[in-house]
């Protein structure tokens, strides 16, 4: 039977995990194929929080720059507020987001790209026209997946998958060396693959309303992308609805909750400019509705991210409520770590175990990030209960409570404190470092070095460690070159291993050469600190490297640590070449 189109990597969904992924596999040489059912990118801005991690694969894709030129930028995300209503009485602020004088200096050490706010609205057209620009990519939208079949073993076998033509009708085989389902929460990829996802799902339901206004005047003066509305007479834990700025400060989404159970989604114009004036708190408001969007809060993850040839990423494998603002990210980041080893695999670099390493690296951060999520939603309760709120309290009973945050004496006090530490707690969602740059892959493609995993010396959750541990990310650090500029982290290209050494260190040249010729492995060696090489110019290499100074840092293609060396020794090209073999499963 012969399939309609044969290409290596077929690709469900144009969210952030596929569109990333396909701009991926055309700067890698693969060629593939991207369906999505719906004629274009989201329709509503959904997912919104980028933090550093993503943004530099951004930087990677040579995109960063455009993603700058729409993305609200770090400083006009610095506030989270608590009020009764806009116009009203503000409960509290926290600086959020890595911009608050404890933390800046933490965030513009740890990576060379800052972190922005940009919708999907915004941000997959950046990936969707820089993936249009690449002939070894066919993008087809309004074509919808209908199912597969996979036959024979995971090293000489193909997939055929099923798609229809939503406009004609026309249904056509595509088969493939590889499927991949970035296709969301509803993912077909993910239900024929028997792919088992566990936890709970429909613990809760809101419907996004996207609108228009000038709301200028109530938070010019405190920059931020949540408000929280908290006020006596509306629901305990959400209020009338969240505030979430996407244009400042003119566009934004309001996040309404409600119970599917006992009532109807507001999805009418009616309802959600009462919620909107009720939350603004001017009754004359007349805001543009321009759209909704329904969701469920789920506490879901897959327990493995692979069947067979067929993978899954992103939300396809991991659901949560966007607490932390960690889905988007997480999802980009699935493609970074699946792209290279794909690359790979089909260029006959690699033996297609290295595939196996996908499951044993992504999913136990989106275990992680998963119960993360859930946690702070959890943990939000604090700040109401510090401002006295209680279920089935009276409006009356509410106000009462909230004139108690402003009494004189003991008791005042301890109200003020309470208010303080319920508040400090919310650094768990919004400033958690750690959770967006910390995780480490301690299993899969990686060579310990037989040194023990580092000790953090701060909370681990809230501030970002880095070493040059294996598994770890590549620690960034500024260097010079001829003048120039440049992170470490832009020593790592395509799917070129890259190995980092110092004076002394020149060895490391000749024995990537031979790893690389037995291998057929790609290896560029950076010597910093030579007079006429890469500068350390601040010395932060030097302090980060976790090496002598002729020590070596091999690195993955996507910025991961895969081995160490304390120093240079004649054994060097053996060592090496036994530790690419071992990272590729290679057949050699």
């Amino acid at each position: 039977m012969t399939a309609d189109r044969e290409v290596p990597v077929l690709i469900v969904g144009a969210g952030p995990a596929g569109l990333t992924l396909s701009n991926l596999l055309s700067r890698y040489g693969v060629r593939h194929v991207l369906v999505e059912k719906h004629p274009g990118t989201a329709h509503t801005p959904r997912a919104h929080i980028v933090n550093q991690r993503t943004v530099e694969i951004f930087r990677h894709l040579g995109l960063e720059d455009r993603l700058h030129a729409v993305a609200t930028p770090s400083e006009l995300m610095a506030n989270n507020v608590w009020h009764t209503s806009l116009a009203g009485t503000e409960l509290a602020r926290l600086w959020a987001w890595g911009t608050g004088p404890d933390r800046a200096a933490d965030y513009r050490a740890a990576s060379p790209s800052p972190m922005v706010n940009c919708p999907q609205t915004l941000l997959e057209p950046v990936l969707l026209d820089a993936a249009r620009e690449h002939p070894d990519a066919e993008l087809l939208f309004e074509h919808e997946f209908l199912s597969f079949t996979q036959d024979g073993s995971p090293e000489d076998g193909a997939v055929r998958a099923r798609v229809r033509d939503r406009r004609s009708g026309e249904e056509f085989e595509v088969r493939c060396a590889h499927l991949v389902g970035a296709d969301g929460a509803r993912s077909r990829v993910v239900e024929q693959a028997g792919l088992t996802l566990e936890g709970q799902a429909g613990l809760g339901a809101a419907m996004n309303v996207w609108f228009e206004a000038d709301l200028s005047s109530y938070l010019a003066h405190r920059p931020g992308v949540l408000y929280w509305h908290a006020a006596p007479g509306t629901p305990y834990l959400t209020g009338a609805g969240t505030l979430i700025c996407h244009k400042p400060w003119t566009e934004f989404v309001m996040v309404i909750a409600y119970d599917p159970a006992t009532q109807t989604a507001p999805g009418t114009e009616e309802v959600a400019v009462r919620h909107i004036r009720q939350v603004v708190g001017d009754p004359t408001l007349q805001p543009v509705i321009k759209g909704f969007a329904e969701w469920t809060i789920n506490h879901l993850v897959a327990s493995s991210y692979q069947s067979g040839r067929v993978f899954a990423m992103g939300d396809a494998v991991h659901r949560h409520p966007p607490t932390n603002g960690v889905g988007l990210n997480t999802s980009m980041a699935d493609a970074f770590n699946l792209g290279w080893k794909l690359a790979m695999v089909h260029h006959g670099r690699a033996d297609a175990s290295l595939l196996d390493s996908y499951t044993a690296e992504r999913q136990p951060v989106g275990r992680q990030v998963v119960d993360r999520a859930i946690q702070s939603l959890v943990e939000m309760e604090q700040v109401h209960r510090a401002f006295g709120f209680r279920p089935g309290q009276s409006e009356a009973q509410g106000w009462a409570a909230l004139d108690g945050l402003y009494q004189p004496g003991p008791d005042g006090d301890a109200r003020r404190a309470d208010l303080c530490a319920a508040v400090e707690l919310m650094n768990y969602q919004f400033n958690a470092h750690g959770v967006d740059l910390g995780y480490r892959y301690r299993t899969g493609a990686v060579v310990p070095d037989g040194a023990p995993e580092p000790t953090p010396t701060r909370d681990p959750q809230l501030y970002h460690h880095p070493t040059t541990w294996p598994g770890a990310s590549l620690p960034h650090a500024w260097l010079d070159r001829d003048g120039t500029r440049l992170s470490t982290l832009d020593l790592v290209s395509g799917t070129r291993f890259s190995l980092l050494t110092g004076v002394g260190g020149e060895g490391w040249a000749e024995a990537a050469a031979a790893a690389g010729k037995d291998t057929g492995t790609d290896i560029d060696v950076h010597v910093v600190g030579t007079r006429d090489g890469l500068f350390d110019c601040y010395g932060e290499w030097g302090r980060l490297r976790g090496t002598e100074t002729d020590g070596a840092v091999l690195v993955r293609p996507d910025r991961h640590v895969a081995w160490r060396s304390g120093s240079y020794s004649e054994a060097a090209a053996g060592d090496l070449t036994l530790v690419l073999r071992r990272l590729l499963r290679a057949a050699t």
